[in-house]
């Protein structure tokens, strides 16, 4: 069979690692998942052996001399895209962690997550087909990706497609990276608290309410889509995406999230003649990561 037929994708994050082995179409012929213990005295000794372990798990499915193996994870790669060289507050161990040294290869790109999960969207998801898209993704934070002509655009030191810490409040409180009013403030679950005054503790909580009519909840979940629409739309302003896809754990709001996304979307969104970029919902799974990884991997082998 012919070589680098398959890939191995790693996604490392922030509670679970997830990996795949994939053909080279992107169907997954076996996955595995494990919890994360970030314990900061072992620098992350149980999630590194477990990454380990899967990658050995998943050659031997497989009679391949030579599979490619990627790794996505938060934060920002360095230079030659081997290493993770900035990630703030968790995952001890992880920053300048030479992947490739610790499973014995001679080259595993390192990316991450969220532009693995761009890249999984673009081959065979919400994305396929589109050469310019932007991904934003909800969840704890709020991550994102750009592709421009097909290609993940990672900019000068790897840092562009950090969607979640554009401002959208100057007014507002500043976010990990000292800005204020980020996106990530107005809609990232570890803000909930913040945003409605302690009553509600997780954005899905918030969520029920708003579907059941309290009219404190539908305040700040609409605020927060509101200002969510505004970031969509000042990203599409400067780069112009065939596609916005949305992903992560709040997307699952679905119709709750989709519904008043798109009417604000009809207030604000410049529409030049009829030009109107599509809001659609991240179609991979939680594996999105490590597919996009493995793809990452195919392409990036040496």
């Amino acid at each position: 069979m012919e070589e680098n037929h398959y890939a191995i994708g790693v996604d490392l994050g922030g509670t679970n690692i997830k990996s795949v082995l994939i053909d080279a179409k992107g169907n997954i012929l076996k996955n595995l998942q494990e919890a994360i213990v970030d314990a900061e005295e072992s620098k992350g000794k149980q999630w590194k052996d477990a990454i380990k372990t899967m990658i050995y798990t998943l050659r031997k499915e497989i009679d391949e001399s030579q599979v490619p193996v990627g790794l996505a994870a938060p934060g920002v790669p360095d230079q030659k895209g081997q290493a993770i060289a900035y990630m703030s507050g968790r995952l001890y161990g992880l920053v300048g962690f030479s992947w490739a040294e610790f499973i014995n290869e001679s080259y595993l790109p390192v990316i991450n997550d969220a532009l693995a999960a761009l890249v999984a969207e673009s081959k065979i998801g919400a994305g396929k087909g589109a050469n310019d898209l932007i991904i934003i993704t909800l969840g704890t934070g709020v991550g994102g990706g750009i592709m421009i002509d097909g290609k993940i655009h990672q900019g000068y030191g790897q840092r562009a497609g950090h969607l979640g810490h554009i401002t959208i409040d100057f007014h507002g409180t500043p976010g990990i990276f000292g800005m204020p009013g980020t996106l990530e403030d107005a809609i990232g679950n570890s803000t909930i608290k913040a945003r409605s005054w302690e009553r509600y503790s997780t954005t899905k909580a918030l969520v029920e309410a708003y579907l059941q009519g309290n009219a404190f909840a539908t305040h700040v979940w609409l605020d927060s889509v509101r200002k969510l629409s505004l970031g969509i739309i000042s990203m599409c302003n400067a780069i112009s995406p065939e596609k916005v896809i949305v992903g992560g754990g709040i997307s699952k709001a679905g119709d709750a999230l989709f519904k008043p996304l798109a009417e604000f979307m009809e207030v604000y969104e410049w529409r030049l003649g009829d030009l109107k970029v599509p809001i659609v919902s991240a179609e991979c799974d939680a594996f999105a990561g490590a597919i996009g990884a493995a793809f990452y991997a195919l392409e990036n082998k040496k």
